[in-house]
């Protein structure tokens, strides 16, 4: 290939790369706008609705004895439901030891046992078991209507005031909102974890904080934007739903929740297509623990991938349901092409960067006249400059909104350290392609950074 021939192809890589880039930051400016602007809400009356917090469980007996005391004692008119999804380890004896210990008889928390070959078939599984027993507790003529379900992860900490924001009037004090989603936190981005060596250390440190700067202004940018185009998305963690709302697509066999990887967004469209409205409010939130592990977070993030990839099932019924505008669906489209775009700028971005290379090794002399006389470097500074932008932004915004700090140079370099983060997806997707090819759609539980193995032992009595 000849050197009028690579500059071409190096120009026509470079348009087709820059044009993504442009778009993808006036994307960033249309939702960090709103985000910045927008304030506290009025809070509502929680005892206007029964509250029940579902708590699945797949070996967390490292963190479940903790997070059921919590909910016990912060929400005291709560029904807690700890879902055992036929646990290896002391999952359901924690759980049956702080029964006890609270008089012989708590009628406010309950143990939903399930077995194999029913169990460990994916969270959404265990999720409606959960609401079959509920169905079966409450019975037939129970009032449903002011009933509402929270999903909580095994290491979920709901801030004390979740109830009253989401009774508010503009949530669930408003009867057309089915569901509605807390803002996530992780509760360890300031906690140090134990660690050989001081590398290891700083490494899972900053791991946790790029997930924390992730949920608290990138994706909380993008829920609020959403409230505009109506297609605010369901989490895995801090997800509120009116019982009623779930009854409508449960179904015969009483299943609201499918069998995607990714049950929470797919919850989110099926109630949407349904009719219903869904909410976000960053006025509460969740608190989670954040990643340490490299290897568990590329699993993790795997199965969210893989989980977006199944969802892809759903684009015609988004863009058939009268409930659903024309925006709303090209943004529930645009999510779900992200995995598939990810993988398109894998093979694109570096395209630019490699012909660069094999024409400099065949004539290096008439590359640096292109590169430094004719003003080729200025392309490859913009190209880099508007691949970086749309990520770095967020640091200086995570510095100066969530913790307050106006240290603005180490807002950049968090910005420039959640760009490196933002990489990683490429990674997790294709190796969610992979196991989808593959037929390899198991759900694959992340371990706790405290988890070590099935079977250790935890003290019952302490």
């Amino acid at each position: 290939m000849g050197g009028g021939s690579i500059k071409i192809l190096l120009a026509i890589t470079q348009a087709f790369a820059l044009t993504m880039s442009v778009a993808f930051i006036v994307y960033v400016v249309v939702i960090v706008v709103p985000y910045l602007r927008r304030k506290p809400a009025p809070v509502g009356d929680a005892d206007d609705f029964t509250w029940h917090f579902f708590v699945p469980c797949r070996d967390e007996q490292t963190v479940i004895r903790e997070t059921v005391r919590y909910l016990r004692s912060t929400f005291r008119q709560a029904h807690v439901w700890v879902v055992d999804d036929d646990s290896e380890d002391r999952t359901a004896r924690v759980v049956r030891s702080i029964w006890r210990r609270n008089g012989g008889y708590d009628p406010y928390l309950h143990l939903v046992p399930r077995r194999r070959p029913e169990a460990r078939t994916g969270k959404g599984d265990a999720l409606n078991a959960a609401y079959q027993a509920l169905n079966d507790w409450m019975g037939p003529d129970a009032s449903r209507d002011d009933v509402v379900v929270v999903v909580v992860d095994a290491d979920g900490r709901p801030a004390e005031n979740c109830l009253e924001v989401c009774a508010a009037d503009h949530l669930f004090g408003d009867e057309t909102i089915g569901a509605v989603q807390l803002d996530v936190w992780m509760g360890n981005a300031g906690t140090r974890p134990p660690g050989k060596n001081w590398f290891s250390r700083a490494f899972g440190l900053k791991l946790a904080q790029m997930q924390d700067l992730e949920f608290r202004t990138a994706i909380a940018a993008i829920q609020t934007s959403r409230g505009f185009t109506g297609t605010i998305s369901m989490g895995g963690n801090g997800q509120f739903t009116r019982l009623s709302a779930l009854d409508s697509i449960a179904g015969p066999d009483e299943q609201p929740w499918r069998g995607s990887l990714l049950e929470d967004f797919e919850l989110g469209v099926h109630l949407l297509t349904a009719g219903w409205r869904t909410g976000y409010t960053p006025d509460s939130h969740v608190k989670q623990e954040g990643l340490y592990s490299l290897r568990r977070f590329l699993v993790q993030r795997t199965r969210w991938g893989q989980g977006t990839m199944q969802c892809s099932r759903y684009l015609r019924r988004i863009w058939d349901s009268p409930h659903v505008s024309t925006l709303g669906a090209a943004e529930m489209m645009y999510y779900l092409a992200q995995p598939w775009m990810q993988l398109l700028g894998s093979l694109l971005y570096p395209i630019p960067f490699i012909l660069l290379l094999f024409s400099t090794a065949g004539d290096p002399a008439q590359v640096w006249t292109w590169f430094a006389d004719d003003g080729a470097w200025i392309l490859f500074a913009i190209y880099g400059s508007f691949g970086l932008l749309p990520f770095i932004v967020w640091g200086p915004i995570y510095q100066f909104k969530c913790l307050k700090s106006r240290n603005l140079l180490r807002g950049i370099g968090m910005g420039f350290a959640y760009a490196l983060y933002i990489y990683t997806f490429y990674i997790t997707s294709w190796r969610a392609l992979f196991r989808l090819v593959r037929g390899r759609n198991g759900w694959s539980k992340t371990r706790r950074n405290t988890e070590h193995a099935p079977g250790v032992k935890v003290a019952l009595d302490s």
